[in-house]
């Protein structure tokens, strides 16, 4: 297996992983909640942050260590997403999900950089 289908399969494993504990720790919400529009966009863009690394650490942009430096920053970020959420009725006001963007951008210049 080339390197480019180990990413695809380890991305493919990590969003099943977490669609399996969103889904267990949000039995209690609706449809709507779950699919809020604030709460798409910021794991949304947690996805799109994990794709960036990968293909960084592939090109060797990035080290194996600073990708998972970066991959805890937004694991971190994702916990905080699903904690805000929980305090809101399974969505996020606005200032979440501005302060998610935030720490986001703080990831993206990272991985924009290389350090």
């Amino acid at each position: 297996m080339n390197t480019l289908a180990h990413a695809t399969l380890a991305t493919t494993l990590l969003a099943a992983c977490g669609l399996a504990c969103s889904g267990a720790a949000l039995a209690d919400e609706t449809q709507w909640q779950k699919n809020h529009p604030r709460r798409a966009e910021v794991n949304h863009r947690l996805a799109n942050q994990n794709q960036r690394i990968h293909q960084e650490a592939k090109n060797g942009q990035i080290s194996r260590a600073e990708a998972r430096k970066l991959h805890k920053e937004d694991h971190n970020i994702r916990q905080q997403e699903r904690e805000m959420a929980k305090l809101d009725h399974g969505h996020l006001t606005k200032q979440d999900q501005k302060t998610l963007n935030q720490e986001e951008n703080g990831v993206s210049q990272q991985i924009k950089n290389g350090n």
